[in-house]
């Protein structure tokens, strides 16, 4: 083990869950947790001032999800190596993952030390994928990962991104613009033109479509009016 440490920073909506990967990883010298955040949209803003070797992110965050906290992430501090802490081991889940520029994808029943061994093996440059995952080969999955055509949620802008999330989290136009630091009439320009892209007439097609591409784990409340 050389001297040098590896900071990390920690995104999960659970205090819990982030205190055991804390305790997990402050358990290690050549580890260190650099912040935590709740949410996407928090997690975001934090790797950009923070800009720590490793970023360990749930896949499902509100504000917006795990998998476009990578994108941003490899867009905005493209230093940082994200680890995505997934309970799904399907393949389409995977390759959602790489395709967004994932380094690192571990299975959260997996061991603890899996976890460890990821961060390291992230920083280090390369890839790590759980044990179930890798004996399926990391080569054949990032070839298939960069195959696939986009779908129609990955030709959205990053800021339409951020408002179908939180659109199908049921937030108002009023709430979003707040929350983003923009003008209700820029939050309702950039709904359309998403709704537009999509293909979606209605906010029961939003959530729908939300929960078709993993956007949202559960149906939320019927959505509120502007």
């Amino acid at each position: 083990m050389t001297g040098r440490v590896t900071t990390v920073v920690l995104a999960d909506d659970h205090a819990v869950v982030r205190a055991g990967l804390r305790a997990l990883l402050t358990a290690e010298p050549d580890l260190r947790v650099a912040g935590e955040a709740a949410d996407g949209l928090a997690a975001v803003k934090l790797v950009e001032r923070l800009r720590p070797d490793v970023l360990v992110v749930d896949v499902m965050m509100p504000g917006i999800n795990g998998l476009e906290v990578t994108r941003q992430v490899g867009q905005r501090v493209p230093h940082t190596r994200v680890v995505v802490l997934s309970m799904h081991a399907s393949e389409p889940y995977v390759l959602e993952a790489l395709r967004h520029g994932a380094a690192g994808y571990v299975l959260k029943d997996a061991g603890t030390d899996e976890l460890i061994r990821a961060v390291r093996e992230v920083a280090a440059g390369r890839r790590y994928l759980s044990a179930p995952l890798a004996e399926r080969a990391v080569a054949a999955y990032i070839d298939r990962a960069q195959a696939t055509p986009l779908t129609p949620f990955e030709t959205l802008t990053t800021r339409e991104r951020e408002i179908f999330q939180l659109a199908a989290e049921s937030h108002t136009n009023a709430d979003i613009a707040a929350r983003l630091s923009l003008s209700p009439r820029t939050v309702e320009m950039h709904r359309g033109n998403m709704m537009r892209k999509l293909g979606l007439e209605s906010p029961t097609d939003l959530i729908r479509c939300a929960l078709q591409y993993g956007i949202i784990a559960v149906d939320p409340a019927l959505p509120r009016s502007d």
